[in-house]
């Protein structure tokens, strides 16, 4: 996941067999091989029945020729007359680090599903630099697209045919994932997505490119600037913004955030942009960049709070 750089401590000497050192993420050395920071290396968590959530996890395989996979999370919903929202999760972590499949992100869709009845899918998209960008956006895309298969009842997974409604089906995603869901929505209203509708997208902390060329991203992404000229980067200079298909936006800033800037202007692009939908902005006082997703604190549970509402808003 991504953490704020102040969070880990900058290397103290410099290895000459480092190529590149993208602090806090990983460092190239010069044979080719990519070492992440300790920090990162979280552990899988199984899926299975959690007993202290009551939430069933179960892992899918989308593409046995990838591996792209998405982690189901199903909360108890036996005692239900109706279909529930579906939450499409879309992790943070600089497109380079970070998993559906480990216990920060279990933790925080089971604070989130604790807040709202609603079934949610995280994409475990592969990692740049090994699978270089735009590897994340394309996984996402086809996840989107394998949910829509199963818009008349007769998809691979039972719980999306029999407990989802695809009429409410809403993408959250933190920093990079952000960045990722935005541009899902402003490509499926370029290309068409049947099968399921998108109600809300969350962009939590979103990562966007400032003033300056960005080597971490240009690294990752070797077809783009790295600048304000790619629309991946900067929603102002995509043509197709006003498409965007999602209704309602919710635009996720935290004070201290390195990248709150960025999230204020993408909350200005879309407020000015002839896009139909309504946004709206949320500001967590005191705290610092996905802080969310490692503590449980008061402002923790009030930002979580504030995406079950936004998900329960008729």
């Amino acid at each position: 996941m991504f953490n704020s750089p102040s969070a880990i401590p900058p290397p103290q000497s410099v290895d000459e067999d480092v190529l590149h050192d993208f602090h806090p993420f990983f460092k190239v050395y010069k044979d080719g091989r990519v070492e992440r920071y300790a920090f990162h290396n979280q552990p899988v968590r199984p899926p299975g029945f959690d007993p202290e959530t009551g939430i069933e996890t179960k892992d899918i395989v989308l593409d046995s020729d990838t591996g792209l996979t998405v982690r189901l999370f199903t909360p108890n919903l036996e005692n239900l007359d109706h279909k529930v929202p579906l939450i499409i999760h879309i992790h943070g972590g600089g497109f380079c680090v970070g998993s559906a499949l480990d216990a920060i992100t279990h933790n925080f869709v089971a604070s989130l599903l604790s807040q709202v009845q609603a079934v949610v899918i995280s994409v475990e998209y592969r990692l740049a630099p090994e699978h270089p960008l735009p590897t994340a956006y394309e996984d996402s895309w086809e996840a989107l697209k394998w949910v829509g298969s199963h818009a008349a009842g007769s998809g691979p997974e039972p719980v999306l045919n029999r407990s989802v409604d695809l009429d409410k089906v809403f993408l959250l995603g933190e920093s990079a994932g952000a960045n990722i869901a935005h541009n899902l929505v402003t490509r499926a209203g370029t290309e068409g997505l049947p099968g399921l509708k998108i109600a809300g997208m969350v962009a939590v902390h979103p990562f966007f490119v400032g003033d300056e060329e960005d080597r971490h991203y240009k690294f990752l992404c070797p077809t783009s600037s790295g600048c304000r000229d790619d629309p991946r980067l900067c929603p102002g200079a995509d043509p197709g913004l006003a498409r965007m298909v999602t209704g309602r936006v919710l635009v996720c800033l935290a004070e201290k955030d390195h990248l709150r800037g960025r999230g204020l202007e993408y909350y200005e692009t879309l407020r000015k942009s002839g896009w139909v939908g309504s946004v709206e902005l949320f500001e967590s006082e005191g705290r610092d960049h996905c802080f969310h997703m490692f503590s449980k604190d008061e402002k923790a549970q009030e930002l979580i709070k504030k995406f079950a509402e936004f998900v329960k808003r008729e």
